[in-house]
């Protein structure tokens, strides 16, 4: 018997999930830290379950046994199938367990399940449509440092950058390259170990001191640059412009007036996020197997 949903949104900066009663109604809700399957399973499945667990205390509930809970993933790394197989074999034993992309799980939210496109902009990046046809179609989503455009990752390592040719004297330095720098230990030898640490996660830490000295030259330059990748993935999901199109993900609105013209008119605000998303999706898992009612 199922007696709670939960939908996951789960990536390389943190975990946010939604508690939902079997009819799909919101109860609570609970983050905790990065469940990104690149991190590690035994991390992905502690960051998921500490989220649970805090969404079942905001709301007053005794967490009941997994076997009783449906669960939908959207998670970060499920491109790399060894990973969500190895995920999916953890599983401490839920009563129902639906994993996806988190590109999937934001599409799903972004329109309600409806026909759509959705460029997702957060520690990665990714676009994802849903035809009217029923068929899906995913571009971007490479990874991290080889893909990934327009992400904070991608933002934060062009910023590294830049700050390695100020203290080379390639560029000038400026209020923005000094904070880039204090941000990464401030000094040549502290900013090498700081590289010889960093993921992605740590380098999409520095995309807010981008956006936050978006007047400097070179950090709008970056963001504009951003802007482009954004609105590229865009066009080739849709290339007619002709489906709704959703900016997506923590950087998705900080990033809109850095599209091009025509693609900032397009973007609006996706109508739900990516663990309502995944919601939706376990919900219609419950359905299709017999396990509950039209949601």
């Amino acid at each position: 018997m199922i007696d709670y949903l939960i939908g996951v949104d789960g990536g390389g900066t943190g975990t946010r999930v939604r508690l939902a009663d079997p009819d799909g109604g919101d109860i609570a809700q609970a983050a905790s830290g990065p469940s990104g399957l690149a991190l590690g399973i035994t991390c992905a499945w502690a960051a998921v379950q500490d989220a649970i667990q805090a969404a079942f205390a905001a709301a007053g509930i005794d967490q009941p046994p997994p076997c009783r809970i449906a669960i939908g993933l959207g998670l970060a790394g499920v491109h790399n199938r060894q990973w969500a197989a190895d995920f999916v074999a953890a599983d401490p034993g839920y009563g129902a367990l639906v994993l996806e992309t988190d590109a999937f799980t934001t599409l799903m939210g972004a329109h309600g399940g409806a026909p759509g496109a959705i460029v997702a902009i957060g520690t990665g990046s990714v676009g994802e449509v849903l035809l009217p046809d029923g068929r899906r179609r995913e571009v971007g989503g490479w990874g991290f440092p080889a893909g990934d455009e327009a992400s904070g990752g991608w933002i934060g390592l062009r910023a590294v950058n830049h700050v390695q040719q100020v203290l080379d004297g390639r560029r000038e330095a400026s209020a923005f390259s000094d904070a880039v720098a204090a941000a990464c230990g401030g000094q040549r030898d502290a900013i090498q170990v700081w590289l010889g640490n960093a993921n992605q996660t740590a380098y999409a830490t520095l995309a807010p001191l981008v956006l936050h000295h978006g007047g400097d030259p070179v950090a709008r330059a970056i963001l504009f640059e951003a802007g482009r990748e954004a609105a590229s993935i865009a066009h080739a999901l849709d290339p007619d412009g002709a489906l709704p199109l959703a900016l997506c993900g923590g950087l998705g609105a900080a990033l809109h007036d850095y599209l091009p013209q025509g693609f900032a008119a397009r973007a609006a605000a996706p109508q739900g996020d990516s663990a309502q998303g995944a919601l939706r999706m376990v919900a219609h898992y419950l359905v299709k197997h017999g396990m509950k009612g039209t949601p």
